[in-house]
């Protein structure tokens, strides 16, 4: 047997011991979807989380919901109500984003690689773009001045420091993400005289980090880099991006991140911030964090089966569409994501069980050798922790399935 991640809090069954999504019985939403696999999200835990976090961190700090973590329609339109900005890293994603209503004046755009037809997108409709490069900054500036535009126009930083324990470190040595520090404050000179409209710096040196320590000696660390840069260009960045990095427990002993603890230090950072930042203001920039304990993928028991005395309960559902979950995307051993039998949730355990996907490799599991009540075909499977990289993560075109239904309830 082996040991999962805890299901996050507020989840909980009717008296029948069916999962309640939203307040509403899983089997019930399977019903009217017409199908299983499914990913459901639960709104109220989404304006729940944003509140959360207000409270913790400091008064006047934006916060920005990054979009890649799950870009689906009606999440993106609820999470926009709850935001202050929305932070992409494609043209795909600035087309979503505008179908959302999301106005181009609170959308920020990252990501090495920017085509030009992104770029003349997102000039055109006033998107402010983080720029990767000099040669991305040049490409933008000759759009803009072909067009007339005068271009909003931010500078990523790739600095010299990475978010310690971070699952994903994207600043510290060469990185194919942002300027090196020191060439920062040229280009950002060269961007003023250009007439651009400057809107300052994005700072993000890693993600998925559950140290609260480490967290905070990166924003300390971000917020006097930002103070130095804006001596050394002499002007006040107009925003500064810290970035964000919380992470979230999917794994057995992973504990939640303490954000009333990076709050106060961040509240206290900023106190102290240097002049030359006296009138910036800053965000932070989540994705997972806000949205992935928010989400379940629903699949259906299609058959029970015993190999060499291990059981094995094999879903319609898989890696095709939840690749985190079967280890397959961004760890190098295999764990396991927490799962419940939906209509039997909160019950002992009774067997062990594996439980596996419909593809035909066996990297398709979604769950290994876990202490699970016993279940039959037919019975539902959740997975938690499904709200952030799931369905749009995942290969939902591998061996012709295709994709899973979404629901927001």
């Amino acid at each position: 047997m082996k040991a999962m991640g805890a299901i996050p809090a507020g989840w909980s069954a009717d008296r029948g011991g069916m999962l309640l999504i939203g307040g509403q019985r899983a089997d019930k939403l399977v019903d009217a979807a017409g199908d299983t696999p499914m990913f459901v999200y639960d709104s109220a835990m989404l304006t729940a989380r944003v509140a959360a976090l207000r409270i913790a961190m400091p008064a006047g700090l934006s916060i920005h919901y990054a979009m890649k973590a799950n870009p689906f329609a009606p999440l993106l339109a609820h999470m926009a109500g709850l935001v202050d900005g929305i932070d992409i890293a494609s043209g795909g994603e600035l087309h979503l984003a505008v179908a959302a209503s999301i106005s181009p004046q609170h959308i920020s755009f990252a990501g090495p690689g920017k085509r030009d037809r992104e770029l003349r997108a997102a000039i055109s409709a006033g998107v402010t773009i983080n720029l990767e490069s000099e040669g991305e900054a040049a490409r933008a500036l000759h759009i803009a001045d072909i067009f007339g535009i005068t271009p909003r126009l931010a500078v990523r930083v790739n600095p010299s420091f990475d978010l310690k324990g971070s699952g994903m470190k994207m600043g510290g040595g060469a990185k194919a993400f942002g300027l090196d520090a020191e060439r920062v404050p040229a280009l950002v000179r060269q961007l003023i005289a250009a007439g651009a409209d400057w809107r300052g710096f994005h700072i993000f040196a890693g993600s998925q980090a559950l140290d609260p320590a480490a967290i905070i000696e990166t924003q300390t660390a971000t917020v006097a880099l930002a103070g130095a840069l804006a001596d050394a260009v002499g002007a006040a960045p107009p925003l500064v991006n810290l970035g964000g990095g919380f992470g979230v427990p999917y794994f057995p002993r992973d504990v939640p991140v303490d954000v009333a603890a990076i709050g106060a230090t961040l509240g206290d950072t900023l106190e102290r911030r240097a002049d030359s930042l006296a009138d910036s203001r800053f965000a932070i920039e989540l994705g997972r964090w806000l949205v992935a304990e928010s989400g379940v993928y629903l699949c259906r028991i299609v058959d029970r089966k015993i190999s060499h005395g291990e059981t094995f309960l094999i879903t319609d559902g898989g890696l095709h569409h939840q690749l985190a979950a079967s280890g397959n995307f961004g760890t190098v051993v295999r764990r396991n994501y927490p799962l419940a039998i939906a209509n039997r949730f909160g019950a002992a355990g009774e067997e062990v069980a594996s439980v596996v996907g419909c593809l035909c490799t066996p990297l398709d599991r979604l769950g290994d050798q876990l202490s699970l009540p016993r279940a039959e075909t037919g019975d539902l499977v959740a997975v938690f922790m499904a709200g952030a990289y799931g369905a749009s993560a995942s290969p939902s075109s591998f061996l012709g399935h295709g994709p899973a239904l979404e629901r927001l309830v």
